[in-house]
């Protein structure tokens, strides 16, 4: 199977940047359980979190940076994993059970975007008045709520430096 794609410079981000205090936000938390309104702050409140932004679930991109990170054991660094894009809960229920991250925290459901956009980081869709997501971003708080490494995509697609993201949780 070929997949048929443009690379696509994407406007700049004004993302959250290292050293920044990192948006707080609630929004429902899906595991491979249940789903429950849950805050960054609780979750900093048991430790670092590295934030991963992604598009919808079952784009592409967002199956490759699922499957690279669980397959690095980034969840073994001791900190917990949590991503965040416009999919249902539903939707995420899926993606958990299918890309096998149970062990993360799990995937915060952010329909209206505005997570994204909080955090510098959310694109509109080509030819889509009014629809936006997530570019591809990573940010690793630790947990007193500071941003200690910011990642986001330059381009579409684009994918994080995994062995940047593997050196930045080595040094928390």
């Amino acid at each position: 199977m070929e997949l048929d794609f443009e690379v696509v410079d994407l406007p700049e981000a004004d993302h959250v940047a290292e050293g920044e205090d990192a948006p707080d936000f609630t929004r429902p938390l899906v595991n491979d359980e249940y789903w429950e309104d849950v805050a960054l702050s609780d979750l900093l409140a048991d430790g670092p979190v590295l934030l991963v932004f992604t598009p919808m679930d079952g784009a592409f991109p967002t199956t490759y940076i699922w499957n690279e990170l669980r397959d690095r054991g980034v969840a073994e660094y001791g900190v917990q994993v949590a991503g965040v894009s416009v999919s249902s809960p539903y939707e995420h229920k899926t993606t958990v059970e299918e890309r096998g991250i149970e062990a993360f925290a799990g995937l915060f459901s952010d329909p209206q975007n505005g997570v994204a956009e909080r955090y510098g980081v959310s694109h509109d869709l080509d030819g889509m008045a009014g629809v936006s997501e997530a570019r591809p971003a990573v940010f690793l708080v630790a947990a007193d709520g500071t941003v200690e490494y910011a990642w986001a995509a330059e381009e579409w697609p684009d994918f994080p430096d995994y062995d940047a993201v593997e050196a930045a949780l080595a040094e928390l």
